[in-house]
């Protein structure tokens, strides 16, 4: 289906200035707010770290952003994400909007990661997912959108369908904003909002 109109009805997750309604779970990765945009910088040594919105009754919404990187590494956006305590602290799991650096090669950005849930709820390695495995952009902005009600979950990349799911696990939460443990990565990600569904 096509990507939703993300034009009417929205509110804004980030308010261009600071990091107030977000707090990071699960390491020491680094996020500050510039220029309109939050910034996650990996930080050698440290657990995946991920910035998660206060409210956690996000239930059902359509949610959109724009990401890019300016060091590549592996990323993505959490929503309906829950809380536990992890080995260093709380930390966050369930369901994430993956976006895999440009350089794996294998195209699967988009795609429904179980982040300390199990692994992978929707990969993309279908034929009928060639198309999808395109629409990744590696130098310049990529629009995420999330699309969450009851039970069904769909996401597009820059208006291109990925996963279509369907869960009775998660079905409200958090959103979060993860930089993957590794050696390296920066990530930018502007425009985030959402619009509540009835």
């Amino acid at each position: 289906d096509a990507e939703p109109d993300l034009t009417d009805g929205f509110k804004p997750l980030f308010n261009g200035k600071d990091l107030s309604g977000w707090s990071p779970k699960g390491g020491t990765c680094k996020f500050e707010a510039k220029d309109g945009c939050i910034i996650g910088t990996c930080v050698a040594g440290s657990n995946s770290t991920y910035l998660s919105t206060d409210d956690q009754s996000h239930a059902d919404f359509i949610f959109t952003c724009e990401l890019t990187w300016e060091v590549e590494g592996n990323t993505g956006v959490m929503f309906r994400a829950g809380r536990t305590e992890g080995k260093t602290g709380p930390t966050a799991y369930g369901p994430q909007m993956e976006m895999e650096p440009f350089s794996h090669g294998r195209g699967w950005s988009g795609g429904i990661y179980g982040q300390s849930a199990g692994g992978w709820f929707y990969p993309v390695w279908l034929a009928e997912h060639a198309e999808t495995r395109k629409a990744q952009i590696q130098h310049g902005w990529n629009r995420m959108t999330i699309e969450a009600k009851g039970n069904h979950v769909r996401t597009w990349l820059n208006g291109v369908p990925v996963a279509n799911w369907k869960t009775d696990q998660f079905l409200s939460g958090a959103f979060g904003l993860q930089i993957h443990k590794g050696k390296a990565g920066t990530v930018y990600w502007r425009n985030l909002k959402v619009k509540p569904l009835d």
